[in-house]
């Protein structure tokens, strides 16, 4: 196999963010794993992965990646939010809730306060019609 470059892995990395973007996590998902092998301490590489992951409905590695960001960077606001929203996909509401309400006490935005329930305008039912969405991830 040819010898790859740094900057090889750093045009992956931006090309997989490309495919995110255009709706192909899995395609985001071939280009990362091989960013990731070769440097498994990228915490960014990974967050990305995880959310190409959720996004493919690949739930299980989803929180297995977002659960390293967070061993990483546990104040990491937006990996809570989004482990969460895989708990929530994945029909486990009490873990969902915990990480929505993390995610809103370390920021407070109106989408994490929502989730976690603490803007009064929401309903109580437990029910997000959002789907699969993502809020955009914080600029690296």
């Amino acid at each position: 196999m040819q010898q790859r470059s740094p900057e090889t892995y750093v045009i992956d990395y931006r090309a997989a963010e490309q495919l995110l973007d255009a709706r192909d996590p899995r395609g985001a998902i071939r280009l990362l794993d091989s960013v990731i092998a070769a440097h498994p301490e990228n915490t960014a590489a990974r967050l990305l992965r995880a959310r190409s992951f959720f996004l493919a409905a690949q739930l299980r590695p989803a929180e297995l990646e977002f659960q390293i960001v967070l061993e990483r960077e546990p104040d990491n606001a937006f990996a809570h939010f989004v482990l969460g929203r895989t708990f929530e996909r994945a029909g486990r509401p009490e873990e969902a809730q915990r990480h929505f309400r993390l995610a809103a006490a370390l920021e407070p935005r109106p989408d994490f306060l929502q989730a976690a329930r603490f803007d009064t305008g929401t309903d109580d039912t437990g029910t997000d019609d959002a789907g699969p969405d993502l809020p955009p991830a914080p600029a690296a």
